[in-house]
């Protein structure tokens, strides 16, 4: 059988994509990869999970008027909010008075459907951004609740008490690693299949590497394009080896998208799957924080 050919509206024809999101946020981006005629194998190399315990977030939602900020991180936080204001019979109007931030757009939308509206939102989808916005605002008369994923970056944590604010850091959320697909991704890559891993946090590029041995990686990686959102996420790949290839100019999941029908469409069928070199990119919008789903610019 003819080998189907990419055109211009469908670029990625005939090209297999390898998504590790979280299953429950894999949607939008496989759609993407998908209209743009991928083939798309879902591997989730992250599961997204209660805390260990829900007291610390409990606690923190019970003495809400106490906190003058409250800093959402990812579309996962609202989420585990929510279940734990809806578990204690609690409304989102028990947020007003307090000025809350979103990490970025899609966060800022989640809050939306609760009818908060984000005081703050960074142009740079990250940690870093956030507090470059937060500068000048936050005072040490200030108290933020930041519930997030545990065992994240501290780097949010740590600048905001330079800033002098008090900070109450609670799990709202944990991460694990994911192994639905493993024997399937394997597979694949052994018959050398697949064109393409994506990266869309340091944790599914660190779950992801785990899952294989150093020698296993080597053997695969010279056939298959390496795809990361952003700089932490690509540095966190390189750690195990993993030379991204492909990174957005904005660090979102429809702009991860169109840089790699992007840069799929450039490279012809028969020539080698790997570019190396650099990682076509060009100075971007920020990255979300660890274990969180990516932002969509709008």
């Amino acid at each position: 059988m003819a080998r189907v050919q990419p055109t211009e509206e469908r670029p990625l024809e005939g090209r297999t994509i390898v998504v590790t999101r979280a299953a429950a946020q894999a949607q939008r981006f496989t759609q993407l990869l998908e209209a743009a005629g991928a083939r798309v194998l879902e591997a989730p190399a992250i599961v997204i999970a209660p805390p260990p315990s829900w007291e610390p977030l409990d606690t923190a939602l019970a003495a809400l008027d106490t906190f003058t900020w409250v800093i959402f991180t990812s579309v996962n936080g609202v989420a585990m909010v929510d279940r734990r204001l809806v578990a204690r019979g609690v409304a989102w109007s028990a947020m007003a008075g307090r000025r809350v931030a979103a990490i970025g757009p899609a966060t800022a939308d989640a809050l939306a459907e609760h009818g908060v509206r984000a005081d703050l939102v960074p142009d740079e989808y990250r940690a870093e951004g956030l507090i470059e916005r937060l500068r000048g605002v936050v005072t040490p008369a200030d108290r933020v609740l930041l519930p997030r994923a545990a065992q994240t970056r501290d780097v949010l944590v740590t600048e905001l008490r330079r800033l002098g604010a008090q900070v109450n850091e609670v799990p709202a959320y944990a991460t694990r690693r994911g192994e639905a697909g493993t024997a399937r991704l394997r597979d694949a890559l052994a018959a050398g299949t697949i064109d393409a891993v994506t990266f869309t946090s340091s944790s599914t590029a660190r779950n992801f590497a785990e899952l294989f041995t150093d020698d296993e990686r080597r053997a695969w990686l010279s056939r298959v394009t390496v795809a990361s959102i952003g700089p932490i996420t690509a540095a966190t790949a390189a750690e195990y080896g993993m030379t991204t290839d492909v990174m957005p100019a904005e660090y979102t999941i429809p702009a991860l998208a169109k840089a790699l029908a992007d840069y799929f469409a450039r490279v012809p069928r028969d020539a080698t799957r790997r570019a190396k070199g650099a990682p076509t990119q060009r100075r971007g919008r920020g990255e979300p924080s660890e274990g969180a789903p990516t932002q969509r610019r709008v």
